[in-house]
């Protein structure tokens, strides 16, 4: 049986392209792109998904009257696609805690910083004002707290004197693209879990900075 994920997004999905290549190009055997959900009709990633024939769903954040009830109504739905792996891919809406627990384990995001640096928003400007040498991207697993969950992979670039937080967003998103398949290809292989708190690949702890992705 296939590992079937579901990608949630808000925007334009260019991570989830980065899936639908990876799966077309056999990056990602033995895995398939159930659905794609997002909070906004207009969001140009269920384009993306409607193009290469993968179901969509939209739930509008707006229509509930909480975000207990929001996240209730999205859990479900994702239940009716057999998820076995959650893929957070630019989703905008913070996660209840019931949410959470419900994937704990089986739920992972990318955010585009070196994790523990710079959780939240901005994270190219905030790298820059800091004086910072390198950027980067981690994907973690989702734990309660924002951006905490332990990290599984991460790769940097570095930062250049010319560097504004457009340049920077642009060369940090095309090393996504290609550590967040990688980190999905490791879960649906089963060689990638969450084990007492801890992200571990083939059984070993995973490093608390993730594992760093070599380059050529």
């Amino acid at each position: 049986m296939p590992c079937k994920l579901v990608i949630l997004l808000s925007g334009s999905g260019s991570n989830l392209q980065a899936f639908i290549d990876a799966c077309k190009n056999q990056n990602l055997p033995d895995t398939e792109i159930s659905a794609v959900i997002s909070n906004k009709a207009d969001a140009f990633g269920l384009i993306r998904a409607k193009e290469a024939g993968i179901a969509t769903a939209c739930i509008d954040h707006k229509q509930f009257a909480s975000r207990e009830d929001f996240d209730e109504a999205l859990l479900q739905k994702i239940d009716e696609f057999g998820a076995n792996l959650i893929v957070l891919a630019g989703f905008m809406r913070i996660l209840t805690p019931r949410f959470v627990r419900h994937y704990l384990g089986r739920l992972i995001n990318i955010h585009p910083s070196l994790l523990p640096k710079y959780p939240g928003l901005h994270t190219h400007q905030r790298a820059i004002d800091a004086g910072d040498k390198e950027a980067g991207a981690t994907v973690h697993f989702v734990t309660e707290e924002l951006d905490g969950g332990p990290p599984i992979i991460q790769a940097k670039i570095p930062i250049f004197d010319g560097d504004d937080a457009a340049t920077l967003a642009d060369r940090v998103l095309s090393k996504e693209h290609t550590i967040y398949p990688l980190a999905a290809q490791w879960f649906a292989e089963g060689r990638l879990k969450l084990q007492n708190s801890k992200a571990v690949l083939d059984d070993k702890n995973i490093p608390e900075s993730g594992i760093l992705f070599q380059t050529d």
